[in-house]
């Protein structure tokens, strides 16, 4: 793996983490660093080429983002990415400008050259462009290698360096063969080979863990989701019953969750497990409470006063182990523009104070979630957690619109406990990324039988996403629709009229709730 990297500087576009993710699918190494990345960082990282990433401004701009020149000197392969590919021009003394007519959305390219960045594509292709700006005049020894009927130079290729540039954004799904054409950069332009797997990862993590803690205690914040499952079963896989789980069950969980990861852990891993039950404490804190953040507030500080009291019971520990993904670390470093870098506390419920005294370790901070779904496979979690659709922090209490009572938890676990089943049953659950049920803080008049019903409305929502980026929802089929409005309606007292939500979330909405 030590040869097999590639390197994304980012210049603040949306999709650069997906970058990351169609290079790591390709099973090379790669790694998202700013544009304003230290040389000689980027030489001791030794990449064996460079993406570099779109973004929102424009060369010619006062401020624009503008990489260290001698980046060009390092002699490594280059691709350029709209914004990444009009620095590489302007860099090399070309010229960019304003278009008269933008493009954004869909294009078909006419490839002129194939060899090597386009080898096994036909000619049209279909690409994803998304710019305001355009090649007016390449630098010296570039020359077209794409073109369409608004850009001549769509992309551009030196006749003697490895040096590339594309107007469209081949990392979105909407570029029907981006994953072909980077999969070409990276393996016939920059040489690496597929040596980037789970497998490997499992082995390096696990020597990297014994080194850190030696004969030491880890305490892990165990939520049930995929990130924290993982992160216990690999630490348990290094160290065994060094390691103590907690589970906080906050009483805003989906039916049955606690009682399955305590079966999990305790009966099938054999992992050491404290269940600690807030639900109480949380429910009688949230009376009367309708602002959503508010409610996040009372359950992340609820949350970190149990953590520390079980931990304090439990102890004494050294180190905390906490499920950080990549996206997060690359979050972590502000980019001019980048609008991914909004720090969002929509998901969370309050993160563990540092006064807890506890030494980090974070085994997932290089993976992004796939490649966390995939490692718990490796390492054998069972398929219910590891396939387990995204549940957020704050649990059903950002799903109760409104106050969140007893009884109102009680109809939506019900209802959203059915609506899993029946997508279950017809084979759909693996196929959608994420499907809920939302009870409203309104009350609608129906007729059920011969009787009058005043009772409350809810909403169902399923959505498709490839890269947890971009979400489109899910044309159910409406015999299924039909079925769970159904049974929801007869088998949940206290709903009457079912809805279903067909809102899309664009490019750069992260959030889902």
């Amino acid at each position: 793996m030590a040869n097999d990297r590639i390197l994304v500087l980012d210049f603040g576009s949306q999709t650069t983490q997906l970058i990351g993710r169609r290079v790591r699918e390709a099973r090379v190494y790669c790694e998202i660093w700013p544009y304003t990345a230290d040389l000689e960082r980027i030489r001791d990282f030794a990449p064996a080429g460079i993406i570099l990433s779109g973004g929102p401004a424009s060369v010619y701009e006062e401020d624009a983002p503008m990489a260290d020149p001698a980046l060009l000197e390092l002699g490594l392969p280059l691709l350029g990415i709209c914004y990444g590919m009009q620095w590489l021009v302007h860099a090399l003394g070309g010229e960019v400008a304003a278009s008269e007519r933008r493009e954004f959305g869909r294009a078909d390219i006419d490839i002129r050259h194939p060899d090597p960045l386009f080898t096994g594509l036909a000619t049209p292709q279909r690409v994803w462009m998304s710019h305001g700006d355009r090649i007016e005049e390449p630098p010296e020894g570039f020359h077209p290698i794409a073109t369409t009927g608004n850009a001549p130079l769509a992309a551009i290729a030196h006749r003697e360096r490895p040096w590339f540039g594309v107007q469209f954004h081949p990392e979105v799904v909407h570029t029907v063969n981006g994953t072909a054409l980077l999969e070409n950069f990276v393996y016939r332009v920059c040489g690496c080979e597929p040596t980037w797997t789970m497998s490997s990862f499992i082995d390096s993590e696990v020597v990297s863990i014994r080194a850190q803690v030696g004969d030491r205690r880890v305490l892990c914040a165990l939520s049930g989701g995929v990130d924290s499952s993982v992160v216990a079963l690999l630490l348990h896989r290094a160290i065994g019953d060094q390691l103590t789980c907690i589970f906080v069950d906050n009483g805003l969980l989906r039916a049955g969750e606690a009682e399955q990861v305590a079966t999990a852990f305790r009966d099938y891993l054999h992992i050491p497990l404290v269940v600690a039950d807030a639900s109480e404490r949380n429910l009688d804190q949230l009376a009367g409470v309708v602002d959503p953040e508010e409610k996040r507030k009372i359950i992340g500080h609820e949350f970190i006063a149990t953590f520390r009291r079980e931990a304090d019971r439990a102890g004494p520990f050294d180190f905390l182990a906490q499920g950080t993904l990549y996206p997060d670390v690359i979050e972590s470093v502000p980019v001019r523009g980048n609008a991914s870098a909004i720090i969002k506390s929509h998901h969370n419920v309050g993160g563990l104070p540092e006064e807890l005294g506890f030494e980090l370790i974070e085994p997932l901070r290089e993976l992004f979630k796939d490649e966390a779904r995939e490692l718990g496979r490796e390492l054998g979690l069972p398929e219910e957690i590891v396939g387990r659709h995204p549940f957020p922090g704050p649990g059903l209490a950002i799903r109760v619109l409104g106050e969140v009572t007893r009884e109102r938890l009680a109809v939506l676990r019900q209802a959203d406990a059915l609506m899993q089943e029946e997508i279950r049953a017809a084979g759909l659950y693996d196929q959608i990324w994420q499907a809920f049920a939302v009870l409203l803080p309104v009350h609608t008049v129906g007729v059920m039988g011969d009787a009058r019903t005043f009772e409350n409305a809810c909403v169902v929502r399923c959505v498709h996403s490839k890269d947890g980026m971009t979400a489109d929802w899910v044309d159910l089929p409406h015999d299924l629709l039909a079925r769970i409005a159904n049974r929801i309606i007869n088998e949940v007292r206290g709903i009457n009229r079912v809805c279903y939500d067909i809102t899309s979330k664009p490019p750069g909405t992260i959030e889902w709730e």
